[in-house]
């Protein structure tokens, strides 16, 4: 397979996955209020996966040298499909929050493998290029992903779990066999050795042999946009069902329009400013709208208005992603850069455990109290992505 065909491939399955692991997002809380469990249990639920996403991350990037991504997507995918089966048939608290970290094993090495796959495989000149794809897929294929699962859900809610689990197990197969082997030759893992990897802290303690100010600020950053991003995001969805009495069928419409937006914004506004602009600035600027945006959902009473406003703080980040992701890949070295996204990925999962707890149970107390929080971390994150482009002015000084 030619390497352009290859690569279409991989971002069209890609796309599929994307698709799939969102179908049992806006069924998610009519499941929550069916089994009349507790509010927060929206925000524990997502956290409890990202926890072993988070721990599991630096694991799945470590891995991929001596097992190659396209291996690690087809554990991965099938290990998530049988987690949310699981989830599927979950009637208790205990069993979905279980269910949940069961699929964070196994999420962190998809994401990563995504990631250490186009970073391995592409070509110098199209890595940037390939690293907006891959995120514009997560963003938008994610969104139209809930609005298939929202009207599946308006005839079954299993149904929606189901449709997942079986379209992981179709895409585990697939990128298998698309992908080519990106392992290093000649590079072997014993048991011994691979116990050692498996050792989440260990692999933490690894990135010591990358870490600088420079990535430190940067992982900050990343850290507050997913903070921010991933409890608006669990809000958003519950509050639709909550406060507003709309089925998942209108969750999932109002994902396709944040959707059509996200990919209008990627296609043309953020290539524009990976290849036209200075992406630090850039950085800076992209965050301050996603806060100013963010505000504007906690005062607005109009529900018109509060929607419109969502949509800019979901297209906001969608752009602001790939923008991260160029800056990082740009400055990790090439024999470092598994490990550096794989603690890409693991700080994103960080953001998300904390976004995800802060807004279930600050739900709780006042409904609008998570978006105002959104607010706050994105102006935190300005504070960060001003540090690192300050810092990085010095050293050229």
């Amino acid at each position: 397979m030619k390497y352009k065909t290859r690569f279409f491939a991989f971002f069209a399955t890609m796309i599929v996955f994307n698709l799939a692991a969102n179908f049992a997002h806006p069924v998610t809380p009519t499941v929550i209020q069916e089994l009349h469990l507790h509010d927060y249990m929206f925000g524990v639920a997502l956290a409890s996966m990202m926890i072993t996403n988070f721990l599991m991350s630096p694991f799945w990037g470590k891995i991929n040298v001596y097992i190659s991504s396209r291996k690690s997507l087809l554990i991965c995918c099938c290990g998530y499909g049988v987690a949310q089966l699981w989830f599927a048939f979950a009637t208790t608290e205990l069993m979905i929050i279980l269910a949940r970290m069961f699929a964070g094993l196994f999420t962190g090495g998809i994401f990563v493998s995504f990631l250490t796959y186009v970073v391995n495989v592409s070509r110098p000149e199209d890595q940037a290029k390939y690293l907006t794809y891959s995120a514009t897929i997560q963003s938008v294929a994610s969104a139209f992903g809930y609005m298939i699962g929202g009207f599946i859900g308006e005839f079954s809610v299993k149904g929606a779990f189901l449709a997942q689990a079986v379209t992981l197990f179709a895409v585990a197969v697939l990128f298998y066999f698309i992908c080519e082997p990106d392992a290093k030759e000649g590079m072997k893992i014993t048991g011994k050795q691979l116990a050692k990897e498996a050792n989440p802290f260990q692999a933490f303690m690894d990135s010591r042999k990358f870490m600088c100010v420079a990535f430190a600020l940067l992982f900050l950053v990343n850290i507050l946009i997913n903070f921010a991003n991933t409890g608006f995001d669990q809000a958003f969805n519950y509050y639709l069902k909550d406060q507003l009495g709309l089925t998942s069928s209108y969750n999932g419409i109002i994902k396709a329009a944040v959707g059509f937006v996200a990919f209008i914004s990627n296609m043309t506004l953020c290539i524009w400013i990976i290849k036209k602009t200075n992406v630090k600035k850039s950085m800076v600027v992209l965050v301050s709208v996603c806060a100013a945006a963010a505000l504007g959902t906690t005062i607005s009473a109009n529900i018109g208005i509060f929607i419109a406003f969502s949509v800019l703080v979901y297209a906001g980040y969608s752009v602001s992603i790939p923008v991260l992701q160029n800056v990082i890949a740009g400055q990790a070295e090439p024999e470092q850069k598994n490990l550096v996204m794989g603690f890409f990925n693991a700080t994103k999962s960080l953001g998300g455990i904390a976004g995800s707890l802060t807004a279930g149970f600050i739900y709780s107390v006042n409904a609008k109290l998570p978006f105002a929080c959104t607010f706050v971390i994105y102006s935190v994150g300005i504070i960060a992505a001003i540090g690192y482009l300050l810092y990085r002015k010095d050293r050229k000084a």
